[in-house]
């Protein structure tokens, strides 16, 4: 299902909702209150329940005895660095829970509270190696361009997490956040390489699981299929050996959650059987409140 434009606009009140509820140090830096110093005046708009009255034009509400405030344009010091899975394994999930779009979504989320934020944003994907799909510009017309350029990304080929980390490491100059969107469904130990070659930099792992991932829908004598790699295998999926693959795939996200804790990189673990906003709320809402903490969400 294609990401429809009005997806944008969706935002918007999400945006809005979650700067009312929120009140931390790191939104207050993205979203200074402060005016005068550092901030260059951009617009007026109408004033909403939780809005800093001290931003209200008092001039403006004697002609028209309506609220506005006055918005201002920020120095933009931090760059959101996303970069989404587009490996085959990301082409999972039925409808609204598929990997790739839901990731896809998220990824768009972090993008535009950046340029909301009076931030900037870049937007790669990941694979064997990265691409970048932005032009560099961090405005609504270059997200609408990105809904476009995501919309037409066939998920396909395997991951390699170090190789594309690695590869995309010399792109960063500044301080950022880097935003990595996948099922990191590859060795944990590659992955652990691949968040020591981004340094120092701030980063915050989503890891996505799909419904069906979690409880395949089969049972009895079934055949799986790697759909990186095309191989298959056959086994008698039910009782021990269904609880065994849950069991193993519990660990794996344990042991890539504990990779990301030795770099104090952040960690949530995303159902993508969720809705999208409530999802991304609390992605958000746990950042905001434990910013460098493991935080783990299933």
């Amino acid at each position: 299902m294609p990401i429809e434009p009005d997806f944008l606009d969706r935002l918007a009140g999400l945006e809005r909702a979650l700067r009312h509820r929120t009140g931390s140090r790191r939104q207050g830096e993205q979203q200074s209150p402060n005016v005068g110093e550092g901030l260059t005046f951009s617009d007026y708009r109408r004033y909403t329940p939780g809005d800093d009255v001290r931003l209200i034009d008092w001039r403006v509400y004697a002609r028209t005895d309506e609220h506005f405030i006055k918005q201002y344009e920020a120095d933009r010091d931090l760059t959101v660095h996303v970069l989404l899975d587009t490996s085959a394994s990301m082409d999972f999930g039925d409808g609204d829970a598929n990997k790739f779009e839901f990731g896809a979504r998220v990824g768009l989320a972090f993008a535009y509270f950046a340029a909301t934020g009076h931030d900037s944003f870049r937007f790669a994907t990941i694979g064997t190696d990265s691409e970048r799909l932005d032009r560099g510009r961090s405005t609504r017309g270059e997200l609408l361009r990105l809904v476009d350029a995501l919309n037409g990304v066939d998920p396909d080929g395997r991951t390699d997490v170090f190789d594309a980390l690695a590869a995309y490491a010399p792109t960063i100059h500044s301080r950022s956040l880097i935003v990595i969107v996948s099922d990191f469904l590859d060795d944990p130990d590659a992955i652990e390489d691949g968040l020591a070659a981004l340094g120092d930099s701030d980063v915050l792992l989503v890891h996505l699981v799909a419904p069906e991932e979690r409880d395949p829908d089969v049972s009895g004598d079934t055949v799986f299929e790697d759909p990186e790699t095309g191989s298959t295998q056959r086994a008698y999926f039910a009782g021990s050996t269904a609880e065994d693959y849950r069991d193993s795939l519990s660990e794996h996200v344990d042991d890539v959650a504990a990779r990301a804790r030795r770099f104090r990189a952040e960690h949530v673990v995303v159902d993508t059987g969720a809705d999208f906003f409530d999802a991304f709320a609390d992605i958000w809402a746990a950042r905001e409140a434990s910013p460098t903490d493991d935080i783990r969400r299933v």
